[in-house]
């Protein structure tokens, strides 16, 4: 019999280049490819190690001099909505929930360029075209989907490109109609998120970075109880902020 032996996974390091969350700082990432047959079970390894992906990449901040960028992941069954947020849920009650597989349609890149217009101005996504905004929806080696939130009319309102993990769910992007600032589709999007994770009896909805000194990345932390990884292991999240 022959042994089957597994490839080496190889990781790189990018060139610095402006942060995107804090002015006058530098970002560098490590990345790695997610390819083969092994693509899941390494993505859930690395999200357990707070790496996040992009298309067939995975990838985790190592900036010098700078820990900002901060994994966070929400204990999904213990999650205990706060008064805000009970509110937020209530609000959105008639909104029609969909779960999708990950195929970018013309009627999602529309509100995506709508939503890019207006709140993000400028940035590198706001140059996106439809076959770029294809390429982030549909470019992926592991169970993805895209959670739509429709009004009763049909009109699609908002979406989370989301990720299936063994342990929980991860929330890759989302966007939304920006004259519907009210209800507050990205925060519905992750208490969304939770419930179905509650459902599925899976324990964590991972959140990408908390980076406290950016206000756009901030509210991630309002969402308890939370756990942080912080020098390799995953430590509750306290009220004074620190894990």
């Amino acid at each position: 019999m022959h042994s089957r032996t597994r490839r080496p996974q190889f990781f790189y390091t990018t060139t610095p280049l402006p942060c995107p969350y804090l002015p006058g700082r530098t970002e560098r990432k490590i990345v790695t490819e997610l390819s083969g047959n092994e693509s899941e079970a390494l993505h859930d390894r690395l999200s357990r190690a707070g790496f996040r992906r992009s298309h067939n990449i995975a990838y985790s901040p190592v900036c010098p001099g700078c820990a900002a960028c901060i994994p966070i992941r929400v204990r999904a069954q213990d999650f205990e909505p706060n008064r805000t947020q009970r509110k937020l849920w209530a609000r959105n009650a008639d909104l029609d929930v969909r779960v999708t597989p990950a195929r970018a349609t013309a009627e999602q890149f529309a509100l995506f360029q709508a939503y890019q217009q207006q709140r993000h101005t400028g940035g590198d996504m706001a140059a996106m075209g439809f076959y770029d905004y294809r390429a982030m929806v549909e470019d992926t080696p592991i169970t993805t989907g895209l959670v739509e939130f429709r009004a009763q009319d049909g009109r699609l309102l908002g979406a989370c490109l989301t990720d299936w993990l063994s342990d929980g769910l991860s929330a890759v992007y989302s966007f939304y109609a920006p004259e519907e600032e009210r209800r507050s589709l990205g925060a519905y999007a992750v208490m969304w998120l939770l419930a179905e994770a509650r459902r599925s009896a899976l324990p964590y909805v991972y959140l990408g970075y908390w980076v406290p000194e950016s206000r756009k990345m901030a509210y991630k932390s309002s969402y308890r109880p939370a756990e942080v990884l912080l020098r390799g292991q995953w430590r509750p999240l306290e009220d004074d902020g620190k894990g």
